[in-house]
């Protein structure tokens, strides 16, 4: 039974593995990750309703690239080749 488990485990492990993304696709989940090392990122929202009355939210987001100071374009370029294995086929599109 262990030795049976044992073979299995490494092929379950390789169809988990993340396929590579084109590099279409690749640009355009890298972009967010290039624009969030940018600046840190933020959001407010007010709301009411009959039962509970007035909520108010708040939320800052900083990344790691952010507190690093790695330039945007680096992140993105980093992030292509490591996501579909290919260089970027087109610059990002940032702010």
């Amino acid at each position: 039974m262990r030795a049976a488990l044992l073979l299995v485990l490494p092929v379950l492990a390789g169809a988990c593995a993340q396929a590579p993304l084109s590099p279409l696709d690749a640009a355009r989940v890298c972009e967010q990750r290039a624009r969030a090392a940018q600046a840190p990122t933020g959001a407010v929202s007010v709301g009411a309703n009959s039962r509970s009355g007035l909520s108010t939210g708040v939320s800052i987001g900083v990344t790691g690239d952010y507190l690093r100071g790695r330039d945007p374009y680096a992140v993105y370029e980093d992030c292509v080749q490591a996501r579909s294995g290919q260089p970027p086929i087109r610059p990002p599109r940032l702010r």
